[in-house]
């Protein structure tokens, strides 16, 4: 049986999943927002040093639970987003001089992604479509299981000025690239693939897979 799995990243996915926390600051208006404009122009030019960097995946979406009595070449459904799960990109910072969108970038560049990690402007919440899906081309015959992710990226930083100020210590937290996969539950989760076997196909598996099938019990 063909494993399948689908991704996305983050400059390229319309309908994104973001982290739901703290903003950079608790921030205000006028003076407060005028001193944070110049403190971060002030230290516009400064390094980051980066730490603690985690990578994880979580479920965005589950389809119903499958079942194909009658095996066939083709099998179709809906995802659908779980309610109350957002994902907003965000930093919280121990003092000015640092922009979220700027932290962002920067760790995406200390990570080497392909594509930049999705910043603070994207949209706060997920399409509430269903994701139609369907695949052909194989002899599907049993339970299954459909599942779309998130791959979340947090690491804590620590940025410095060349002016020489005191040194700014901050958290982010973003996410890299949106994903999912149908598998049959007749299959163990393999845990050494970790662009197909993550956290959120694990979980997948134990919610969607009957008691005692190898997806669930190996997940």
């Amino acid at each position: 049986m063909n494993r399948s799995a689908l991704t996305g990243t983050a400059a390229g996915v319309a309908a994104v999943f973001l982290f739901l926390g703290a903003t950079a600051c608790t921030g205000g208006t006028g003076d407060r927002d005028a001193k944070k404009d110049h403190g971060a122009a002030a230290c516009a030019h400064g390094t980051y040093a980066w730490s603690g960097v985690v990578r994880g995946y979580r479920l965005t979406g589950l389809a119903d639970p499958i079942t194909i009595k009658k095996k066939t070449h083709s099998v179709s459904g809906e995802i659908r987003p779980l309610r109350g799960v957002s994902y907003k990109p965000h930093m919280t910072s121990s003092g000015t001089g640092v922009l979220a969108a700027d932290a962002i970038k920067a760790l995406g560049r200390h990570l080497g992604t392909e594509e930049p990690l999705a910043g603070p402007s994207e949209p706060a919440a997920p399409d509430e479509v269903p994701e139609r899906f369907h695949h052909e081309g194989g002899d599907f015959l049993g339970a299954y299981y459909a599942w779309n992710s998130v791959d979340l990226v947090e690491a804590d930083f620590t940025y410095t000025c060349r002016s020489g100020a005191r040194p700014v210590r901050g958290h982010v937290v973003t996410w890299e690239r949106t994903g999912g996969g149908f598998l049959p539950c007749s299959e163990d989760v393999i845990r050494d693939a970790p662009s197909v076997a993550d956290a959120a196909e694990r979980a997948a598996a134990r919610k969607l897979c009957p008691a005692g099938s190898p997806a669930r019990s190996s997940a």
